[in-house]
């Protein structure tokens, strides 16, 4: 029998109920799992993170628990939005403002590429400034969208990003993550799982920072998606995660044994 989204969620009552694919190990950060120590919670080295997406809030709703979990341990963490998310009859101040608001309550930096909302441009001219902006970050991961997606802007930021990492000759490792499955992702399958049950209510907060942009529906639509990962991963709020293949490292994996 077929066991649907629906069925998972209803019968572990948005609540994870260890379902996990032995194929697929489910990771969580310095969780109990990883047998370590409350002075271990800090990692060194530090490690810097850059969260790629295509509008203000796309970072914060796909993996908001992720990066609250990555600060909290101390590493650095940016969010790079391919365009300020202005639209009609939204300004740009307010858009700027919110996303100033959410990546402080997560403790991440925001940073943009200038491009327009809805009018993104892939050239040649983009991928190399993209690229000369990821080198100058220099970081040790990269998280950006999924490339099927159906937003044109996501699946920008996305060719963007992985041109990028190409051209840095895969000095950095490259994850995907997932927003609003269903609605903008599509068929994504992670290959890791991060346990974001203690984060969310400041994943909670900073969607909702994103107060223009009607996040009593979006929020909802993101949390179904947490809420299944988790039920997937044995947690009771999960985001996930595809590695890129010929990733130099696995951070996310170091980062479950303290490495």
């Amino acid at each position: 029998m077929k066991v649907t989204r629906r069925d998972l969620l209803a019968s572990a009552g948005l609540v994870g109920a260890g379902l996990i694919s032995p194929a697929v190990p489910a990771l969580s950060l310095a969780s109990p799992r990883a047998n370590l120590a409350p002075s271990a919670a800090k990692l060194d080295p530090k490690l810097k993170a850059i969260v790629a997406g295509g509008h203000p809030g796309d970072p914060e709703y796909g993996c908001g628990g992720t990066i609250a979990r990555l600060t909290s341990l101390g590493h650095e963490v940016v969010l790079l939005y391919l365009n300020d998310g202005a639209w009609p009859p939204t300004p740009t101040a307010t858009r700027i403002a919110e996303a100033a608001k959410a990546c402080a309550i997560l403790k991440a930096r925001p940073l943009y590429t200038n491009q327009q909302n809805g009018h993104a441009i892939v050239d040649n001219d983009h991928y190399e400034a993209f690229a000369k902006l990821i080198e100058a970050e220099k970081p040790d991961l990269v998280l950006t969208q999924w490339p099927i997606d159906n937003h044109r802007d996501h699946r920008a930021i996305t060719n963007l990003t992985y041109d990028a990492w190409n051209h840095s000759k895969r000095s950095f490792a490259l994850y995907y993550y997932e927003v609003s499955d269903g609605e903008d992702t599509l068929q994504f399958s992670p290959t890791h799982y991060i346990d974001i049950t203690a984060a969310e209510p400041a994943k909670r907060a900073a969607c909702y920072a994103h107060s223009s942009q009607t996040p009593d529906r979006y929020y909802q639509l993101q949390d179904s998606v947490a809420a299944f990962r988790g039920a997937e991963s044995g947690f009771h709020r999960a985001e996930a995660f595809v590695l890129q293949q010929r990733s130099p490292t696995d951070p996310l994996q170091l980062l479950m044994g303290g490495g």
